[in-house]
């Protein structure tokens, strides 16, 4: 065999030099590295030193790092401007530029901050992986458990504005018969929760953490909601049908038929025998595969999106390109970012600090590739037909990806308790109209009570 050893260059031998130089010193970079790796939470010491017990959590950023973040944002290195007029090569440079310049000027996270601490923030350790989450329990007798889980690109932040509505329903114009308990966890590898370590946390495996939350919880019985992936772990809940859950709500809907699911792979028309309902989400079916690119690179390659965690805007530009059935970037979360309608569709509720909140806190818990994995951990078209039988109630929301038909719906859904199209709202529903959100979960649900 050759000798492959290449002779030590000149350039290499003063970067070893540089090298150990900075290593007897006490390199700059590991002490940077050292400030970013700072606690920005406070957790109760478990009593006994039993991990599962629930211990609270309490948010702390040093404010070492959120100047370290408004830096970065002011060092950032523009690419040029894209070279079509709308956003079909991706988000815009003026969109990313207008929410970098608010994120490094104006934007407070103490506020947000404030908000989350103003909740009770447990953690308990499930199988192995440190699970966070938010557990508020209603002040009306009978209220019923609630397990509500968040997707991506968003996290228990997109949550926080139907709490109230939810568990103080008389504050809100309903009837204290609609109270919930809510629980409000972060996804395994999202915000305060452990990123795991180990391979098979999808799906499958959190919705059977969730299962032994709500029992370690004390509730005997609970119901289970959720948008985008927090859809999807619902269905999986109800697929696995635990004694314990009651029914689902969603608003992220796995309706597509075999067929339907076929033909939209090879690109077909849309078959000549679909209603009205059905070619509408055909057509946003097909559109929404041009969409998906972020969803493959996470699917597939999710540990070489090195960017997301150096680079805050690379975090902010993927969070942002994300689909709804109006288009991409989504429609509400552009408007949000320009504070006026864009392309006709509102941002509703949600405001720019809002979107940077949620940016803000991939960004403090550097979570962007570890959230990524969930997609890689998942196995199956989250699209196609549920086929479940636990009692199911859903939302099909006008600006969702697509707005699932009834027909279809009551295919995938066996045992269907509730189905409405609401007027207004889209994907990211709770955030965007949570009024209208807060009561599509109590009339979907509200069949379970009796």
């Amino acid at each position: 065999m050759p000798n492959t050893t290449l002779p030590e260059s000149p350039s290499r031998r003063r970067f070893v030099g540089v090298a150990a130089a900075a290593v007897a010193a006490g390199s700059l970079s590991q002490l940077a590295f050292a400030d970013g790796n700072q606690a920005i939470t406070d957790i109760a010491a478990p009593a006994g030193g039993d991990k599962t017990a629930l211990r609270p959590l309490r948010i702390h950023v040093p404010e070492s790092q959120l100047s370290d973040l408004r830096r970065r944002i002011k060092a950032t290195r523009w690419p040029d401007r894209e070279i079509v007029n709308d956003d079909s090569q991706g988000v815009p440079l003026a969109t990313i530029q207008t929410l970098a310049q608010h994120w490094a000027t104006d934007y407070d996270w103490r506020k947000c901050e404030a908000k989350l601490n103003a909740l009770p923030n447990f953690v308990t350790e499930i199988d192995g992986l440190d699970i966070h989450f938010i557990h508020v329990r209603s002040k009306h007798e009978n209220a019923m458990p609630l397990i509500v889980t968040h997707g991506w690109p968003g996290s228990v932040i997109e949550q926080l504005k139907i709490i109230d509505p939810l568990t103080n329903p008389t504050a809100h114009g309903a009837s204290a018969s609609d109270a919930f308990h809510l629980v409000i966890p972060s996804l395994p590898g999202y915000g305060f929760s452990g990123k795991p370590t180990t391979i098979g946390w999808g799906p499958e495996r959190t919705a059977r953490a969730w299962v032994l939350l709500m029992k370690r919880l004390g509730y005997a019985k609970f119901a289970a909601q959720g948008g985008d992936l927090g859809g999807i772990v619902a269905n999986v809940m109800a697929k696995q049908a635990p004694p314990e859950l009651l029914g689902i709500h969603v608003n992220f809907p796995a309706t597509i038929p075999p067929d339907i699911a076929k033909a939209l792979q090879v690109n077909d028309p849309p078959p000549a025998s679909l209603s009205a309902d059905e070619r509408l989400a055909y057509d946003q079916l097909s559109a929404l595969s041009k969409r998906r690119a972020y969803a493959l690179e996470q699917g597939t390659r999710p540990q070489t999106l090195y960017g997301l965690a150096d680079s805050p805007i690379a975090l902010a530009s993927w969070l942002l390109d994300h689909p709804d059935g109006n288009g991409q970037p989504a429609a509400a979360l552009t408007s949000a970012v320009f504070g006026r309608t864009i392309n006709g569709h509102a941002s509703g509720d949600v405001t720019l600090n809002d979107v940077l909140d949620d940016i803000t806190l991939y960004w403090l818990t550097n979570t962007g590739v570890s959230a990524a994995r969930f997609y890689w951990e998942s196995h199956f078209n989250f699209y196609a037909a549920a086929d479940v039988s636990v009692p199911a109630a859903v939302s099909a929301f006008p600006g969702e990806n697509y707005q699932a038909p009834k027909s279809w719906t009551e295919r995938a859904y066996h045992n269907l308790i509730y189905y409405n199209r609401p007027e207004k709202g889209g994907h990211f529903a709770a955030w965007e109209q949570p009024q209208i959100f807060a009561e599509e979960v109590r009339a979907g649900l509200r069949p379970l009570r009796t």
